[in-house]
């Protein structure tokens, strides 16, 4: 085992993955990250996210995220050789983890269920893009069609047209979720000495964070608009230009703030008691004319003034970066790993902190890195 996975708290744990894209992916390298050790089982041609991009030092951005601490083993899953390879593999693994297509694993004998038959304290898990059953349970899915068929994409954007929210949501939902689950199961299994067989759909994972706004389509006043850069049912929550263009987001949560916002930082607190705007709900219905005070205001003060304002009176507000920005903010942290392309800088994991030593992640492997020593162990 690598260096770096002793001592985390899933060493000793071992996880066979037919993965591919992202969701599965996600899933499988916080485990890693956990000191697990993850083999990933990839086409002769590689993980098709190997080829998504080469924005990563000539390495694909997905690829060298999702896979880091890994080890490639290249195996054809339909070939005797090779999926007598996976069952021989699959004899000592703790976790089994795929999203191949609808069906496609089951076909070539790497269903759960068969799978658990034979190894019953397997943990098991399926990822797919509308879950087992259902009218939709063989369709192709990926994470902007999820995105739109949850409706996430008809309340994202600006009013003139839907938008895709611009990182991949539903995959990692769905990768968050297993993740979880796994953690469940392996906890439950060292109480019951029995596994799991574990579903999870990037449909299901964006249904529930959907909560919200389904139930505004169904009990209230209907699904909310697209405002773009404001929230449709808190105000003021809404970017504001400083005298200098700069764009600053500002989020009032309650009254006592708006008190505090109308004195401290607009200069008018009499406009905290106007019946128009004394509570959230009058403000969001009297929003125009509140935003028009606010923007008045806002162009009085320079960025850095206005946020120093804000800061002094107990206001939350953002800055609106752009992703350069974001690289270069100083609550950021990272961590460097090493890739076949070179060293890239990561957000460094888990976003969880607990006050122990950061783990230290493990390189992105190169496609088939430890084919030869897996099928060595194994005794192919």
């Amino acid at each position: 085992m690598d260096d770096a996975k002793q001592g985390g708290a899933l060493s000793g744990i071992t996880v066979l993955a037919l993965e591919q894209a992202v969701a599965a992916p996600y899933c499988t390298s916080r485990l890693a990250d956990a000191g697990a050790r993850v083999i990933k089982v990839e086409r002769a041609e590689g993980d098709f996210a190997r080829g998504y991009d080469r924005a990563a030092k000539g390495m694909s951005s997905y690829f060298a995220w999702l896979n880091r601490g890994k080890e490639s083993l290249a195996a054809d899953i339909k070939a005797p050789v090779d999926a007598a390879l996976l069952h021989r593999i699959l004899a000592h693994a703790d976790v089994f983890v795929q999203n191949l297509l609808p069906g496609a694993a089951a076909r070539a004998g790497f269903g759960s269920d068969e799978l658990r038959a034979r190894h019953p304290r397997l943990v098991a898990v399926d990822i797919s893009g509308y879950g087992d059953e259902g009218p939709y349970a063989a369709m192709k899915s990926y994470d902007m069609l999820v995105q739109a068929e949850t409706g996430l994409a008809s309340i994202t954007g600006g009013p003139e047209a839907p938008a895709r929210v611009g990182v991949s949501v539903c995959d990692i939902a769905a990768g968050m979720y297993a993740h979880q689950a796994v953690l469940e199961a392996l906890i439950r299994r060292g109480r019951t000495g029995e596994g799991a067989s574990i579903k999870v759909s990037l449909f299901d994972g964006m249904a529930d964070w959907m909560a919200v706004p389904l139930l505004f389509s169904d009990y209230g006043p209907g699904a909310p608009r697209r405002v773009g850069l404001s929230h449709p049912s808190v105000a003021p929550y809404d970017p504001f230009p400083s005298a200098d263009g700069t764009p600053v987001l500002v989020s009032i949560q309650n009254d006592r703030e708006w008190q505090r916002f109308c004195a401290e930082v607009l200069e008018q607190p009499g406009l905290a008691s106007d019946p128009a705007f004394a509570t959230n709900v009058q403000r969001v219905a009297n929003r125009a004319r509140m935003d028009a005070i606010i923007r008045e205001a806002f162009a009085r003060h320079g960025t850095e003034a206005l946020c120093a304002r804000l800061l002094a009176a107990g206001i939350a507000f953002a800055r609106v970066n752009s992703v350069a920005e974001f690289s270069r903010h100083p609550q950021l942290r990272r961590v460097r790993v090493q890739t076949p392309a070179g060293e890239v800088a990561l957000p460094a994991p888990p976003p969880v902190v607990d006050g122990r030593r950061e783990p230290a992640l493990g390189p992105v492997p190169a496609l088939d890195a430890h084919g030869e020593a897996i099928r060595r162990e194994f005794g192919a």
